[in-house]
Formats: C-alpha cells, sequence, structure tokens
C-alpha cells in the first residue's frame, strides 16, 4: 500500500501524531492538516485517496470540507473517514449526508481505525474495478449498453428506475447514499417514478435479488448502500 496516500486532518497534534506514526509504518504516504482550510487546498493539491478528518476544526469545520471535497470533480474518488467526539447518532447521520464514508467516534483504538481506513480503500478498489459499462458483483451482471440486468445468468425484468439505483449503488460497493442521492440519480426517462418513494423500488428490486436481496443493505437514518465481499470481486 506504499503509493496509497492519506491526508490526516486534525487540530489536536499529539492525536495527529499517532495516527501518521501508524499510517506510516503500514506503508502510507501521510499529509497532515490542522484546519479545514488547510485540509481543502491540500486536498486540491494532493488528491488523496483517503482523508480522516475531524468533524470539529477551526476555520472551517469537518462537515463543510466533507461538502466541498463532494462538489470537487477532481475529489469525486477520495474516500472520507470522518471522527468526531460526540459520538452522538444525529453527527454520523449528518456526517454521511454530506458524503462521509465511515465515520468514527472520539476516542478510538487506534488498531481498529487503521482497519477501517483499508477496509474503505478496498471498497475504492472495487469501484474501480467495475468502471465502464457493466458490472459484475455477487453473481449479479448489469450491462448498461443492454439495459439487462441478471441473476447468475438469468436475466430479470427491472424498471428503469430499478435499473438505475442497482447501477448507481454497485457502481459504489459499501458507500452509503442519501434516500435524496438516489432520487436525483432516478430523475430523467422514467418522470413518473417520482410520485413513488425509493423504499418502495427497493423493496421491489430486492424481491427480484432473491436471495441476494440483503446485498443492498439498509443504512439506518441515511438511506442504502450496496454490500459486496471485496475478496470475491473480480479483478
Amino acid at each position: 500500500m506504499s503509493q496509497i496516500r492519506v491526508l490526516v486532518v486534525d487540530d489536536e497534534a499529539s492525536l495527529v501524531d499517532v495516527l501518521v506514526y501508524n499510517f506510516t509504518k503500514e506503508g502510507f504516504d501521510v499529509a497532515t492538516a490542522s484546519d479545514g482550510r488547510e485540509a481543502l487546498q491540500k486536498c486540491r493539491m494532493l488528491v488523496p485517496d483517503l482523508v480522516v478528518l475531524d468533524l470539529m476544526l477551526p476555520v472551517m469545520d469537518g462537515l463543510q470540507v466533507c461538502r466541498q471535497i463532494r462538489s470537487d470533480p477532481r475529489l469525486k474518488d477520495v474516500r472520507v473517514l470522518m471522527l468526531t467526539a460526540k459520538g452522538e447518532e444525529t453527527d454520523e447521520i449528518v456526517g454521511f449526508h454530506m458524503g462521509a464514508d465511515d465515520y468514527v467516534a472520539k476516542p478510538f483504538r487506534t488498531r481498529p481505525l487503521i482497519e477501517r481506513a483499508k477496509a474503505l480503500l478496498r471498497r475504492r478498489a472495487a469501484s474501480d474495478a467495475v468502471a465502464g459499462d457493466t458490472i459484475s458483483l455477487e453473481g449479479i451482471d448489469i450491462d448498461r449498453t443492454r439495459h439487462a440486468v441478471a441473476l447468475r445468468g438469468a436475466e430479470l425484468q427491472v424498471t428503469p428506475t430499478e435499473f438505475r439505483l442497482l447501477w448507481t449503488l454497485m457502481r459504489h460497493p459499501g458507500r452509503a447514499f442519501s434516500r435524496n442521492e438516489l432520487l436525483d440519480c432516478c430523475r430523467g426517462e422514467d418522470a413518473n417514478s417520482m410520485e413513488r418513494t425509493i423504499d418502495v423500488h427497493i423493496r421491489s428490486l430486492r424481491k427480484k435479488l432473491a436471495d441476494q436481496a440483503d446485498l443492498i443493505e439498509t443504512v439506518r437514518g441515511v438511506g442504502y448502500r450496496f454490500q459486496a465481499t471485496p475478496a470475491r470481486q473480480p479483478a
């Protein structure tokens, strides 16, 4: 993992030192920032693979930084692991809505945090592996050019809205999407889909996926994500 770059953003110097030491020990290339404005500057300059981002920062808080990262096309593939001293569920929900990929409450143990960071990077690798017009994960094949979905080789009849939902979720395995984000991905040809809720479409899609329905996981208070197993994904 020596080519992977991590940006650690926190104004607590002792914590930064601990994280820099441990990420470096694991072979990561590590940069740091101590406030939100510096974090954004370094993100745009370095384009890191992962940002470990504290919620409570001087100058600009972590939620604002996360929102800016997600609005920059050059940073669309950056993974964000958010830290907070509060540890309240409401903060976690807000963080996910702003685009955080994972969330850890302070105080935390360093080793589990490093492992969660590695998991986020594996998800990024999985996402890169499914770039293009076709995706094959966990026995589900989806082809954007043919607008077709198959489960273990058997074609499924899905609506245009269900297709776009499944494509969006499978394109970014492991990432939690809010319902509003999924609504945005459905806008287009199937305009009538807006008269129904995302939950209804997801329920219908899960039914068609049969024993693979659990791959579309509900993220409480946020929305949904596709939970693929990285080790089973094609190289």
